[in-house]
């Protein structure tokens, strides 16, 4: 299968890679690249990719390692982990990287809640440390003075605003923020689907109605097309010799045929798992079994208000062919638009932040979430260009999340300060 590699992810880690081998005159290179974004977006997949076109082997880490019930065990991990990374340098003469997935996930503090322990701020330190002495790395107790070969690591996250601000200074860790643009997704999808024969047109039309997806969306949507045929599996070999046969049987490969792969049986699937994601939004039983209230958008029977019970009735092609079109006016008279907030004072807003070179982004929740200071973001349909491109996303927004606070945050990607921060939406 051949998967997409996004030029400007490619660039980005190549770049970083190659810098940390090569002896720049009088230039001080970061030994840390830090990759963040959404999550679903694919960070870790395309660095691997990456990996296998430049022929290099990485030393994986994870954030389930970065926390034990021993005090100083995930930093001798890291330190073990850096120094194996720096022999296969050595002994095979091949580039080398040491990759930690999710940091942020045990490194980071979420909120005032989140345990900050002592491995947690030995972790943070013992990266800086290696960040600032590459080729002095030893192990707790050794006192080495042979200098080891210098290994850029990679590190992916979501959040990278939880971590210890002096970890991710300039000069420790080079930034990357990964937002794929509508031309990779559609790449990346059509890698996916590149052995269905799935026609471009019809990748492009998938992407677009579920444009507020992440990329991990359509590989788990690939999936789906076999659950037809495991179940006919299951019914032909019989349920209770399954494991005998999935188990024992020296042929491990299903003699299957080939999902029919069509655009209206994605949609329909699709449709299908986005209903799930938002059974999962609405339920919110812990929140009901600890208060003692009914969950929001369910009824006294138990059975769930569907956000699509009619959904059967309308054509999923269409959905996407209905343009939306915005003007001032019309946004101004939005019923879903703050009463008192005078657009013009939004997109003033917006074109100050964007000047500054800053990122926005849209955060709601709903009346309870706020009260406990829970707060999802909700991802632009695409990364605005302007003060108008971002009002049409921000009414887009009001269109899909009614009676919801909507918050906007405009934020400086390199020092991930805050530019902007202005509640526009409260429900009426």
């Amino acid at each position: 299968m051949s998967y997409y590699v996004s030029p400007r992810f490619l660039d980005k880690v190549a770049i970083h890679i190659t810098k940390n081998f090569m002896a720049l005159p009088n230039v001080r290179v970061p030994l840390i690249l830090g990759v963040h974004g959404r999550k679903g977006e694919g960070k870790s997949f395309q660095c691997e990719l990456v990996f296998q076109l430049m022929g290099i082997e990485p030393v994986r880490m994870s954030a389930g390692e970065l926390e034990s019930p021993d005090a100083g065990d995930p930093v001798r991990l890291i330190r073990m982990r850096y120094r194996e990374a720096a022999e296969l340098i050595r002994v095979r003469g091949k580039m080398c990287v040491l990759l930690i997935n999710d940091l942020d996930a045990g490194a980071g503090r979420v909120d005032k809640t989140t345990q900050y322990t002592v491995n947690t701020q030995l972790v943070n330190g013992t990266l800086m440390n290696i960040a600032d002495n590459p080729t002095d790395v030893q192990l707790p107790g050794s006192y080495e003075t042979q200098a080891i070969h210098r290994v850029p690591i990679i590190v992916t996250g979501n959040d990278f605003s939880t971590l210890y601000a002096p970890l991710v200074r300039d000069g420790r860790m080079d930034k990357f923020y990964w937002e794929p643009s509508a031309t990779d997704r559609v790449g990346i999808v059509a890698g996916i689907y590149a052995e269905d024969a799935l026609p471009q047109a019809d990748v492009e039309r998938l992407v677009a109605h579920f444009k507020h997806q992440s990329i991990d969306f359509f590989g788990a949507l690939r999936s789906r097309l076999y659950d037809e045929q495991v179940r006919s599996f299951i019914r032909q070999v019989g349920l209770e010799r399954v494991s005998a046969h999935l188990v024992n049987s020296p042929d491990k490969t299903l003699q299957t045929a080939r999902a029919a792969v069509t655009l209206e049986r994605l949609l329909e699937l699709g449709r299908q798992m986005v209903e799930e994601q938002s059974h999962v939004e609405r339920s919110r039983l812990a929140q009901s079994y600890t208060s003692g209230e009914a969950p929001p958008g369910f009824q006294s029977n138990g059975s769930s208000q569907s956000a699509s019970e009619n959904s059967e009735n309308i054509d999923p092609l269409s959905a996407t062919e209905q343009p939306l079109e915005y003007t001032a006016a019309s946004a101004q008279s939005h019923t879903g638009w703050p009463t008192g907030v005078a657009l013009g004072d939004i997109e003033r807003s917006l074109e100050r932040a964007l000047r500054q070179g800053g990122r926005l982004s849209l955060e709601i929740a709903t009346p309870r979430e706020k009260a406990g200071n829970i707060w999802r973001s909700w991802p632009w349909s695409q990364t605005p260009e302007n003060a108008t491109k971002a009002v049409e996303s921000i009414l887009d927004c009001i269109q899909a999340n009614p009676n919801r606070f909507i918050k906007l945050i405009g934020y400086n990607p390199q020092t991930q300060t805050r530019l902007l921060e202005e509640m526009i939406v409260r429900p009426q």
